[in-house]
């Protein structure tokens, strides 16, 4: 039995970027097709656009922006070349966003992140994701048949229901949250109903704590992580090696400064933007406002490609101090203006009934002058008094989080 999907999971790292970024200018022409991309980029050429490096010179784009967008241009916000009904299905996220469904096969590229789980062609696939409105059920569902497996499009719930088909069709595979399939196995433990052939598990959709995973383990099923969203499919997957999560083919992840598109040290936590080489739907620096952090070299796996930690938190860490909203990008701003800087940490606190800002930033200088040159910026830039704490180099967590709201 191969260990990999295809040879290109094992290719060499420069080969891989070569490709990538030889591609990617064809993939820009294609997304400016779109109007709302033609007007993000009507200054840029994009067969100049072959490098990480001019790659970040393009503007992000938020998530959290889409839904004002697809209302203000229903249903993509101008941002998807060709008509609705160019596409195989349409769906909705809350928000609402809207996503459709490319007509090629595995249109959300999941079924490496199934094989690398074990999943093989022939296996047969009980699938709890929803069916409903939303894609996860069918991103599941289509990379497990691209994989050459059958599925049960079981969604979530049921139990009872859901026990009469494993022990009918005995499948060895299950797709969906970690949580549902703990109830789906103590339920069985508690009716003596036979769930055994399930012996491996892609989740995702839901944290999948330690004390979770080997209780999933003992029970006789293997269960790996996928990370994914409704907008991209399957992002990064675990493997064998259980060392981090495996970024999907045909993808440029970068890892950048919350509130910035300006890419971080490497092996600092970041946001993660996703650049999608699908030319029917394509994907320019999406930044999905998940923390994450590189690792180092390749997986133990013999996989290739960039390896991530895994899902580190949320990149929006937007508060409001004193009635005022006080973002990460005006923390990056500060930043910006005294490169002197290392990493920045506003905290917000409370003293009696009053909000207190601190900002927390290394500096190899502790003197005076700088404190409050960085103070006369903080003013300037969130239009609120707040205090400056210079700390030494290295000093604050590498986590990404650039504010700390310890209101109680």
């Amino acid at each position: 039995m191969t260990d990999h999907y295809d040879s290109r999971e094992t290719r060499d790292p420069a080969h891989r970027e070569a490709e990538l970024f030889a591609r990617l200018p064809d993939v820009l022409r294609r997304a400016m097709a779109a109007p709302a991309y033609a007007e993000r980029f009507k200054s840029i050429d994009p067969a100049g656009v072959t490098s990480r490096s001019a790659l970040a010179g393009l503007p992000v784009l938020r998530k959290a922006e889409l839904p004002a967008l697809h209302k203000a241009a229903p249903p993509f916000g101008g941002f998807v070349p060709g008509l609705p009904g160019s596409f195989g299905r349409l769906f909705t996220s809350p928000g609402p966003i809207f996503e459709p469904e490319p007509v090629h096969a595995d249109p959300w590229r999941g079924a490496r992140a199934l094989f690398a789980a074990g999943f093989r062609p022939g296996d047969v696939v009980l699938n709890t994701f929803s069916y409903h409105l939303t894609p996860g059920g069918f991103i599941f569902d289509a990379s497990a048949r691209a994989l050459g497996c059958a599925v049960i499009p079981a969604g979530p719930g049921n139990t009872e229901a859901q026990f009469e088909l494993i022990e009918a069709y005995r499948p060895v595979g299950y797709s969906g949250t970690p949580d549902f399939l703990k109830i789906l196995l103590d339920a069985a433990t508690a009716a003596g109903r036979d769930v055994s052939s399930i012996k491996r598990a892609l989740v995702s959709g839901a944290a999948f704590p330690k004390s979770l995973q080997e209780e999933i383990k003992a029970r006789g099923v293997e269960a790996y992580q996928a990370f994914g969203t409704a907008d991209l499919g399957l992002i990064a997957f675990e493997t064998q090696a259980r060392e981090g999560m495996v970024l999907n083919e045909d993808l440029i992840l970068e890892i950048v400064g919350p509130g910035t598109g300006d890419p971080v040290a490497e092996g600092d936590v970041g946001e993660i933007v996703v650049t999608s080489l699908d030319p029917d739907h394509p994907w320019i620096r999406l930044a999905l406002g998940d923390l994450t952090a590189a690792l180092p070299g390749p997986s133990p796996c013999g996989r290739t490609n960039m390896r991530i930690k895994g899902w580190m938190g949320r990149a929006d860490q937007t508060t409001k101090v004193k009635g005022m909203f006080v973002r990460p990008e005006q923390i990056a701003e500060i930043g910006k203006r005294h490169p002197e800087l290392g990493r920045l940490r506003l905290v917000v606190t409370r003293e009696g009934e009053t909000d207190v800002m601190t900002l927390r930033a290394e500096a190899a200088s502790l003197d005076t002058a700088l404190r409050e040159a960085v103070n006369a910026t903080l003013r300037s830039v969130t239009k609120l008094g707040g205090n400056v704490a210079l700390v030494a180099p290295q000093s604050l967590p590498n986590d990404g989080k650039v504010i700390a709201d310890e209101r109680t």
